[in-house]
């Protein structure tokens, strides 16, 4: 059973909005940490948003104050809303699971040992 799925991604114009989902085949009130991440052609995986079991979050300078992450661990859901959308948050964005909730706000993917396949986001300006 693959243990995180992603969609909801998906091409939009600048200034519009997308919400991720990321449905996990484990208890997410369990796991310390999940996280969203991105990598765009040529770049390094980024770490975009985090939130560890105890509901706190932490997000990369560039989407600060436009993307939420949040979970709903009835549904074994992860979500990342994101508005006002720039041509430079054109990535592949993946799911991740897996690092202890003391490192979880260094949104390093190296933590983390569970990941989803990706889903697409194309920002046009």
């Amino acid at each position: 059973q693959v243990p995180l799925v992603e969609s909801g991604g998906g091409s939009v114009q600048a200034g519009g909005s997308l919400r991720l989902s990321c449905v996990a085949s484990r208890n997410t009130a369990r796991r310390d940490c999940m996280g969203w991440f991105r990598q765009a052609p040529g770049k390094e995986r980024e770490g975009v948003a985090v939130i560890s079991s105890d509901g706190r979050t932490s997000y990369a300078d560039a989407v600060k104050g436009r993307f939420t992450i949040s979970k709903d661990n009835a549904k074994n859901t992860l979500y990342l809303q994101m508005n006002s959308l720039k041509p430079e948050d054109t990535a592949m964005y993946y799911c991740a699971e897996g690092a202890g909730r003391a490192l979880c706000h260094t949104r390093e993917g190296r933590y983390h040992g569970y990941w989803g396949r990706g889903t697409q986001v194309t920002v046009s300006s």
